[in-house]
């Protein structure tokens, strides 16, 4: 697909069809890089451990929040601990 520069300030930018966006799942943040003579457009990176608060929720919810393995005391917890 052709399009055109358009200028915007000191800027140029591209007017991508909506139906393009859809179907990449482009939201309001993209990323973008130069792949030789290339610029590519694609979806901003998910942040890491994004989705870990909801999954918390509810693992709490159905009560399977609970430790595999059992909690080790060490020195420090028995003798330098402050509470």
């Amino acid at each position: 697909m052709k399009a055109r520069l358009v200028r915007i300030g000191n800027s140029r930018g591209v007017r991508i069809p909506k139906s393009m966006i859809e179907e990449a799942d482009l939201g309001e943040e993209i990323q973008l890089h130069l792949r030789g003579d290339e610029i590519v457009i694609s979806k901003a990176a998910t942040p890491p451990r994004a989705g870990w608060a909801l999954a918390a929720k509810r693992l709490a919810s159905r009560d399977e929040d609970v430790l595999l393995d059992q909690p080790i005391s060490t020195h420090f917890d028995r003798e330098e601990w402050k509470w």
